[in-house]
């Protein structure tokens, strides 16, 4: 049977044979991670971002086991119009006893559409033995039959020597012969993994070095993070030869994950002068990284290297004030290299010149009135110690900048009272919801609004009642929409009478804000941050 065309990128994609490869696995190995559970629709949109960083190769599923695999490969031959990246099928080396033209899941890897294949193999004698339950010959001949197979039938072939590290350690002379088998029978790269995730980057540098002097095969590297060296033991190997790499875009994957690709290539290109992806789609690298977990629901690790939104984040006052006359004095880099953007944090620990960098940012030019600077820092730092926090509520603190420089807090509607009131029944049904309904008086644009709200809790009740008065003074504020909601409770050791701190994040669809507020109770805390979320989004609008 000869391999289907592979039309989602055959007639387009680079002939990267030979090329160093940028390999993704965040569509098979990534998706293992815990609490990730992809639709066929998501891995297609995920695998359209990953082409747009420019990758060589998008490993999309395990056709033949995974019917949800199955239908991606199906769908991808006419939805995806890759213009990077070749679509890799993952599979298994033939079963035991049979031969690869016969095997299910091999005719499933051949009919896939894709143009290159991964498989995996046992090079671990242990494994062969236990798990696969074979002699280690047969094992080898699994190997040779399933490579020679699929290479007769047109498609590219990668293999991944399954527990290499580990079994390299307990039997080095198999672990090597397996390398040969597949390479001598047509593989074009053997990628030597450390499924397990328990080595060091001078142990993956030892083993790769003798493997391609022993061997002579082209190394790839796969690495799990369990040790937190997934990233350096990766360019370990990469600096002991080996020339295709593998990993998940923000470091996806089962247990603690595969080596994150932006950070691979990332070190890389930045660091390393290594031209590994198509000149400047690096700088996609943070949007793409982000993309891809809002399509995953998972949110974007703040901390992490390159593409974090704390990655080129600042609170000290010290780093600041040197920030101001050399940005590179506390950066490795420039963000924009990567898509990235410098910020700057407003704490109690930001100086004079945290406090103009970030106004600067937010467009007030702050730096010919010292004492106004010198105002706003106290008045932030006394907010701070009394619960506040500006680090991730820059709309909060605009406002109270704009406060500052004018005279006059922002404000396009003044309250006159609000209550909320929450019923619920002794013993209630599920069906039985607690209602809580809320009353709000105020005046904009010079008439005065009674509303009533009802939502499923104290917090949504006055938020309906809110947006219900503004929004017949300012329509805009129907695109506004609360989007996440956090809730610290400061000093714990007084119980339910302690001091509450609420983040909101809101959006008008284009752009998303956080406001605080700080109260004896979540509530008092949540209707502050609800009306600064509402004036700093009239704001924008009006402005």
């Amino acid at each position: 049977m000869s391999a289907q065309p592979d039309a989602t990128q055959e007639p387009t994609a680079p002939d990267l044979h030979g090329a160093f490869h940028v390999y993704d696995t965040t569509l098979r190995d990534g998706m293992q991670q815990e609490g990730l559970n992809p639709t066929v629709a998501d891995k297609l949109a995920i695998a359209r971002h990953l082409d747009g960083l420019g990758v060589g190769y998008i490993e999309g599923g395990w056709p033949g086991a995974n019917p949800k695999d199955t239908e991606f490969f199906r769908r991808a031959a006419t939805e995806l119009d890759l213009q990077h990246a070749r679509l890799a099928a993952f599979g298994a080396t033939r079963r035991a006893g049979l031969k690869a033209a016969d095997d299910p899941l091999v005719a499933a890897l051949r009919e896939s559409g894709a143009g290159v294949v991964t498989l995996v193999a046992k090079s671990h004698a242990g494994h062969v033995e236990k798990a696969l339950r074979t002699t280690l010959e047969e094992n080898l001949a699994m190997v040779r039959d399933t490579v020679s197979h699929l290479r007769a039938e047109g498609q590219q072939v990668f293999l991944d020597a399954e527990h290499f590290f580990d079994g390299y350690r307990l039997d080095r002379s198999y672990a090597l012969e397996v390398l040969r088998t597949a390479y001598d029978a047509g593989a074009d790269v053997i990628a030597l993994c450390d499924t397990n995730g328990g080595m060091l980057p001078d142990w993956v540098s030892d083993v790769v070095l003798d493997v391609i002097d022993t061997t002579g095969v082209r190394v790839g590297i796969h690495c799990h993070n369990d040790t937190g060296c997934a990233v350096a033991n990766t360019l370990a190997a990469v600096a002991a030869g080996a020339s295709h790499v593998q990993g998940c875009i923000n470091g996806y994957g089962e247990r603690t994950g595969n080596a994150d690709l932006v950070n691979v290539v990332a070190n890389l290109e930045l660091k390393l002068d290594r031209k590994v992806l198509p000149p400047g789609l690096l700088t996609e690298a943070t949007r793409i990284a982000h993309a891809v977990a809002e399509v995953t629901n998972v949110p974007p690790a703040s901390r992490q290297p390159y593409v974090g939104t704390s990655a080129f984040a600042h609170k000290a006052g010290l780093h600041a004030s040197a920030i101001k006359v050399d940005p590179d004095l506390y950066q490795h880099m420039d963000p924009a290299g990567v898509g990235n953007d410098m910020r700057l944090l407003v704490s109690e620990m930001a100086g004079r010149a945290s406090i103009e960098l970030k106004g600067k940012e937010l467009g007030f030019d702050l730096s010919g009135d010292p004492d106004l600077v010198s105002r706003v820092t106290k008045r932030v730092k006394e907010m701070e110690s009394v619960g506040y926090t500006f680090e991730a509520a820059d709309a909060t603190f605009e406002l109270l900048l704009a406060e500052e420089v004018t005279g006059e807090r922002p404000s396009y509607f003044e309250v006159e009272s609000w209550r909320v009131i929450t019923e619920t029944v002794p013993n209630p049904r599920p069906e039985d919801e607690a209602l809580s309904e809320a009353t709000v008086k105020l005046r904009a644009g010079g008439v005065r609004y009674v509303v009533t709200g009802e939502g499923n809790g104290p917090v949504n009740a006055l938020d309906q009642a809110l947006r219900s008065a503004i929004v017949q003074a300012y329509p805009e504020v129907a695109r506004f929409e609360l989007i996440d909601f956090k809730v610290r409770i400061l000093d714990q050791g007084h119980g339910t009478d302690a001091i509450t701190r609420v983040l909101i994040d809101t959006t008008d669809g284009e752009a998303t804000w956080v406001t605080v507020g700080v109260g004896a109770n979540v509530i008092e805390a949540s209707w502050e941050a609800l009306v600064d979320g509402i004036a700093y989004g009239l704001r924008r609008h009006t402005a």
